[in-house]
């Protein structure tokens, strides 16, 4: 019989901030994760990027304009980057888990190209902040550069980039012969880097692509059972942050997508999450998604916590 098969899609609490954040953030991720290896789970971990790739992003152009003979870095190499560096944490760390549990599996991070439409809308609006706030004569470099900037009362201003949906995940096929022979793969990290084709070759765009959006699609591409996303609350809730705020512990899909219609998420933060979860479970059988924090990941897998979606 098939093991079932989960993706695991961390936010930002589960990985912290800075280097020091992340490794001791990895080292508790990794027990949760662990433990559904231990009840016979197939896993792939996807995660997001946002602080560290803007750091990376920081780091790189600011070297670049400090030192002769050095460029700055673009989007799709800082995302690359953090691909690399979270990967090693989190493999490391899920690796030591395994093995203080006499679980002996490999964990391997894939660098992970996505995908994008060219004519996609988003790049005609890009909308994520990346890096530092921007001084004005900063800003107007970047906006000479072609690159598009916003400013942010009181603050300054922030380089933006499109982010556009991913169309299909490059690295596919290695990734699906990692999950064939039960082990772990990292993967996708960040909404993976963002490419485009041009003959044989792929092109890195200058955008960041939305981590449940790719969580979504890799659940879909390698037939998961289960699409866990995980962030800072324990629920959904509809009527959020007013009086008649009420958690949700189940949802349709046609009452995930009414709420959706009502205009009832966030767009920067809770809409991607749902309009995911709801296109992974409306394109398989028997598939369910799940919205929770961290603490409450193994619980919310028998209903007993979190929102689910089926």
């Amino acid at each position: 019989m098939a093991k079932k098969r989960i993706v695991i899609a961390l936010g930002h609490r589960a990985l912290g901030t800075n280097l020091p954040e992340q490794k001791a953030a990895a080292v508790k991720t990794a027990t949760v994760i662990a433990d559904f290896i231990q009840s016979g789970w197939q896993v792939a971990v996807t995660h997001s990027n946002a602080p560290q790739v803007g750091m990376i992003h920081t780091a790189m152009n600011d070297f670049g304009k400090q030192h002769d003979g050095y460029t700055s870095a673009p989007m799709s190499v800082c995302s690359a980057m953090s691909q690399g560096y979270i990967g090693y944490d989190l493999q490391n760390a899920i690796r030591a888990e395994l093995m203080k549990r006499g679980i002996y599996k490999s964990v391997a991070t894939i660098l992970t190209q996505m995908m994008v439409d060219p004519y996609d809308e988003a790049f005609y609006t890009p909308m994520k902040p990346v890096g530092r706030f921007l001084t004005a004569e900063e800003a107007k470099e970047e906006e000479e550069k072609g690159n598009y900037v916003e400013e942010v009362p009181g603050k300054g201003f922030r380089r933006v980039v499109a982010s556009p949906k991913p169309v299909s995940i490059v690295e596919i096929d290695i990734i699906k012969a990692v999950m064939d022979s039960d082990q772990i793969v990292i993967a996708c990290g960040g909404g993976g880097i963002p490419v485009m084709e041009q003959g044989y070759n792929l092109k890195g765009a200058s955008a960041v692509i939305e981590k449940d959006r790719a969580a979504g699609l890799l659940a879909k591409e390698i037939d998961a059972d289960v699409l866990m996303i995980l962030t800072s609350v324990d629920n959904v809730t509809a009527n959020y942050n007013t009086a008649d705020e009420k958690p949700l512990a189940h949802l349709t899909l046609k009452e995930a997508q009414d709420l959706i219609n009502q205009g009832q998420f966030d767009s920067a933060s809770m809409l991607p999450k749902i309009e995911a979860s709801v296109d992974f479970v409306e394109h398989g059988n028997g598939r369910k998604a799940i919205i929770t924090s961290l603490s409450k990941a193994k619980s919310s897998l028998n209903g007993k916590a979190g929102t689910t979606i089926e």
